[in-house]
C-alpha cells in the first residue's frame, strides 16, 4: 500500500497476471472513493442519433441516398458530387469539417464497389485533406472506414469513408467526461466555408 504526499488517498496495488491494477481502498476525508477500472471507457452518446435512425430507415431509407436525391446546400451537406462518389460534412462530426466520402451506389462492402468507384473514393479523400489543410490547419487527421456494425459502423449498409481533422487536445474533459463534444462552428458555417474552398481548389 502507499500514501499521496497530501495524506488523503490510500492506495493499494494488485500484481495480477497481467498489467497493474490500481485500486482505491478507502479515502480520508469528505471526497467519496474513486474506483478505478482495469478497462477505460470512451463514450461518444452523441453518434446514437446517427445509428438509430439508420436502423430506422434500412435499405431505401439510407440517409446517403436520400442525400443524393436533393439539391447541394446545407439541408444534405454534400460539398462535392463526383461520378461515383461525394463527399459530404457529417451531421454529428467528431471534430470540425468532419467530412465523409460516400460512393453514389448502396453497397456495404468495398470489394463490391467497381475499381472505378473506389478510385475516386480515394482521390476525393485526398481532396478533402487538402481542403481541410487550408481552411482549418489541422494537426493532423484520421482517414478510414468502419465495414460492418461490429467494426463501428453507424451506417453500415451504405460503406462511407471518414475524414476526420485533429488537434492537439480536441478530445479534452468535456468529450470524456461531460458527455458533450464542444464544436466551435455551425454546421452549416462549417458547410459554406468547405465547400466554398472546394470549388476554389
Amino acid at each position: 500500500m502507499s500514501t499521496t504526499t497530501d495524506g488523503k488517498t490510500l492506495l493499494q496495488l494488485e500484481r495480477c497476471t497481467g498489467p497493474i491494477r490500481i485500486q482505491a481502498v478507502r479515502t480520508i476525508g469528505p471526497a467519496p472513493t474513486p474506483v478505478f477500472s482495469p478497462m477505460n471507457h470512451l463514450w461518444s452518446p452523441w453518434r446514437m442519433t446517427y445509428i438509430q435512425n439508420d436502423l430506422k430507415n434500412p435499405g431505401n431509407g439510407c440517409v446517403f441516398c436520400a442525400a443524393q436525391e436533393q439539391p447541394n446546400g446545407a439541408e444534405n451537406l454534400i460539398v462535392h458530387r463526383g461520378a461515383h462518389a461525394f463527399v459530404i460534412l457529417n451531421r454529428y462530426p467528431y471534430t470540425t469539417g468532419h467530412l465523409m466520402v460516400v460512393p453514389n451506389i448502396h453497397k456495404a462492402d468495398l470489394e463490391a464497389l467497381e475499381e472505378a468507384a473506389r478510385s475516386e473514393m480515394m482521390a476525393l479523400a485526398t481532396q478533402a485533406i487538402r481542403v481541410l489543410r487550408v481552411v482549418y490547419h489541422p494537426q493532423g487527421f484520421n482517414v478510414g472506414m468502419n465495414l460492418g456494425r461490429a467494426a463501428g459502423a453507424g451506417i453500415a449498409e451504405h460503406l462511407h469513408m471518414h475524414i476526420v481533422p485533429r488537434w492537439g487536445g480536441d478530445t479534452n474533459f468535456m468529450s470524456s467526461i461531460g458527455q458533450t463534444r464542444v464544436l466551435p462552428e455551425a454546421l452549416e458555417d462549417t458547410y459554406r466555408r468547405v465547400r466554398a474552398a472546394w470549388e476554389e481548389a
